[in-house]
């Protein structure tokens, strides 16, 4: 059974990575009260990824898989409790948190980026991309620790006609990298914008963000043209010519300039609030990503779940398409002693709930 989830997952990846169907948009937030907040969407429209949330205890057991679909790699015990979100299978967290307040998520990353080939006789220091997130969550308490890992680690992918990724770090102190794996080498760059997107690579989204140098919050100032008088239409002119589409180099843009403007909130839960809010405007309908009657799948959404955690206090939040109430899971109240390991579909009810308001 374990086999057929991840062969399904890996011909998922592929036609993800083929028909450009993937979108992640990741922003961070900083609150009046020193809260720091990720954000951060998944996007797949080709089919229900079947997402459950974990919870991981201390001590905890897993062996990676290594190509074969055996698992036969890294074997990893959980250092630290964690809380991650998971897509196909329970063993593949795409994002989450540990108690030591260290923030981990995949992003994909298609056409870009490779990794190393799998060497069977390092099998032990071996971990797939679709493990690395829970790897680093039960191993390491801040991005300095995460570095040190992998470096000595050796990323491979289960099926080599999978999509790449590349990977969000942060931790409690502020400070985010992002891992992008290029020639089979660990590559870090220091995010301090805190936006992440999908492909192109880290760097070439920073650099082209210069290309909208001319954008600024605000409406721009009537004036004369000649003897002609000319003026805005309406708020907001200062983002004319901002990127609307759905492709990750306008989302990275668009991410960028609603995070920076946003005002700064007085509370991490405020903070969280504004988030989802910011992050209502990536959400990626059925039907755009796919060519007229050629809808993979009857889901609501590609945008199939957000996230914000709060890394400060703790706390992952999450709603999905089929529930836009949003949800907490609070780790600081989860004894990671002596918790089991649990994994639980995200909705119960996979259609949006509607509230009667009672008119008396």
């Amino acid at each position: 059974m374990k086999k057929i989830f991840i062969t399904c997952m890996a011909l998922a990846m592929t036609f993800l990575a083929g028909q450009k169907a993937d979108a992640c948009t990741g922003i961070t937030l900083t609150a009046k009260d020193s809260a720091r907040i990720v954000a951060r969407t998944i996007e797949w429209g080709g089919s229900e990824l079947n997402s459950q949330y974990v919870i991981v205890p201390r001590g905890y057991v897993q062996y990676s898989y290594v190509p074969g679909y055996t698992l036969n790699g890294m074997k990893m015990v959980a250092r630290y409790g964690y809380v991650g979100l998971s897509v196909e299978q329970k063993e593949f967290v795409v994002e989450g948190l540990n108690e030591a307040g260290l923030s981990a998520g995949l992003f994909y990353f298609p056409g870009y980026g490779q990794y190393e080939a799998y060497n069977e006789t390092q099998k032990q220091q071996s971990v797939t991309d679709l493990q690395l997130v829970s790897w680093i969550l039960g191993s390491c308490a801040n991005v300095e620790q995460v570095k040190e890992a992998v470096a000595k680690a050796h990323v491979i992918a289960i099926d080599p006609r999978a999509s790449t990724v590349h990977w969000r770090f942060a931790d409690a102190s502020g400070r985010q990298i992002v891992l992008e794996i290029i020639g089979g080498k660990p590559c870090f760059y220091e995010n301090k914008l805190g936006v992440l997107t999908n492909s192109p690579g880290f760097e070439w989204q920073m650099t082209n963000l210069n290309n909208y140098v001319n954008l600024y919050a605000g409406t721009a100032e009537a004036k004369k043209m000649g003897d002609v008088q000319i003026a805005s239409f309406g708020a907001g002119s200062g983002f004319l010519g901002i990127p609307g589409d759905v492709t990750p180099p306008s989302r990275f843009v668009r991410a960028a300039f609603y995070q920076t403007t946003a005002p700064i909130q007085d509370t991490a839960e405020d903070a969280v609030r504004q988030g989802f809010q910011i992050l209502n405007n990536f959400d990626i309908p059925i039907g755009v990503e796919f060519a007229d009657g050629k809808i993979p799948a009857d889901i609501p959404s590609a945008t199939q779940w957000t996230t914000a955690t709060d890394i400060t206090n703790r706390v992952i939040y999450y709603r999905t398409m089929y529930n836009s109430a949003i949800r907490r899971i609070d780790l600081s109240k989860i004894d990671f002693a002596r918790i089991s390991y649990r994994a639980t579909p995200l909705d119960q009810e996979k259609k949006q709930p509607f509230v009667p308001v009672d008119i008396q």
